[in-house]
């Protein structure tokens, strides 16, 4: 059976908390969302509400030609907010993304998240969440959340920059649906005076391993959808 692959990018500064720069956002993530665009796939981008007010042509190209969808206010960790200010920067970041499209899909930085906050998402509109991650040690799947279905992440972004032979062995073993995280800061180089999983692997060559991995699905007949169309078929096989 056809595998289904999801390509979600956690669109933000430059490898945060160790760097304040914007070179992903100016150099890479039109290139990214051109080589998408160029094959016919659509991503979903998952802004932090604050590098959507500062690149707002950028979260507009977004929610028209992919998906928009919300990674927090400013990046910040959810497990170090209360409830309400949880609330409050989750409303504060849905109304400035709601400016370039209704977001209905979400990611929680750091993959920091506590169940309980999930009805803020489910209040607010948010459909689907992909925070929990395999990689992080989640084995339950595709379930629901106090009313948000949660998708989980499939890997480590670290692994779709490792040399090509030796990632390919890991999409060949991936299980349905794939949900791949990637950032804007990975395609251009990040300096070595960073934490080593800022600058690994990092650069133009990244930008030629998401070719190759649209290329390896594609060849392999899997589909391509964003968050919201997975949401979409789950709720209709679900109906029945």
């Amino acid at each position: 059976m056809a595998k289904t692959v999801m390509l979600t990018f956690d669109v933000e500064h430059d490898c945060p908390p160790f760097a304040e720069t914007r070179r992903g956002m100016k150099e890479s993530l039109p290139r990214v969302m051109d080589l998408l665009e160029e094959f016919g796939i659509k991503g979903t981008f998952l802004f932090t509400g604050r590098i959507a007010e500062e690149f707002p042509e950028l979260a507009e190209r977004a929610g028209k030609k992919h998906e928009l969808g919300c990674h927090g206010l400013e990046h910040e960790r959810f497990d170090r907010l209360s409830f309400e200010e949880a609330k409050r920067r989750l409303e504060e970041a849905k109304e400035i993304l709601s400016r370039f499209s209704e977001p209905v899909s979400f990611r929680a930085p750091n993959f920091q998240f506590p169940d309980s906050y999930y009805r803020i998402l489910a209040e607010l509109g948010f459909r689907v969440d992909s925070t929990k991650a395999r990689h992080k040690g989640w084995r339950k799947g595709v379930t629901e959340i106090n009313g948000v279905l949660e998708v989980p992440a499939t890997t480590t972004s670290i692994v779709t920059r490792l040399p090509w032979r030796m990632q390919e062995r890991f999409h060949r073993k991936f299980e349905s649906p794939i949900v791949y995280i990637f950032h804007p800061w990975e395609f251009v180089r990040m300096p070595k005076r960073l934490r080593p999983d800022c600058w690994f692997g990092t650069g133009e060559g990244a930008l030629e391993k998401l070719r190759k991995l649209i290329e390896f699905h594609l060849d392999n007949g899997a589909r391509f959808l964003t968050l919201r169309e997975f949401y979409e078929e789950y709720q209709k096989l679900k109906r029945g």
